[in-house]
């Protein structure tokens, strides 16, 4: 049996959405499946954030205006129950801003599928498990 949970994938650019979903495909986990909801504002995301029960972040540090680490951050700081984030960044050295804006994970451009894929279960499982993450980050990539 297959639980189904929402991923909020974040980029103003489209190949950009597209390259995370196909890193983490439908399914990175036998007993998960993936439902994937798109923004390409902080509007956008803010606006899923609202409807959806999301169970998820994935957001590109590369993003302009408003660039992943920025969101992940004002998502902490609005949101009550804010979902897990998970940010993907072009420099080992932006990991320092991923830690100040609360990111639970980053990964490393170019995404390489099996660390994405194993990323995003690990931290939908903790989620789905009751464990709140605690600011702490893990880096894969």
């Amino acid at each position: 049996m297959s639980d189904k949970y929402t991923v909020l994938l974040y980029s103003d650019d489209v190949a950009v959405r597209d390259k995370i979903r196909l890193a983490i495909g439908p399914r990175p986990a036998a007993d998960l499946s993936i439902e994937f909801v798109d923004a390409s504002t902080w509007e956008d995301c803010r606006r899923l954030l609202d409807d959806y029960e999301i169970d998820l972040m994935i957001l590109d540090g590369e993003a302009a205006p408003a660039g992943g680490l920025g969101i992940a951050r004002q998502v902490k700081d609005e949101y009550a129950e804010p979902p897990p984030t998970c940010v993907v960044i072009a420099r080992a050295a932006d990991r320092w801003l991923a830690a100040f804006a609360q990111v639970d994970h980053t990964l490393m451009y170019p995404l390489d599928p099996v660390t994405t894929g194993q990323a995003v279960a690990g931290m939908i499982r903790a989620r789905r498990n009751g464990v709140v993450p605690l600011g702490t980050l893990g880096t894969l990539g």
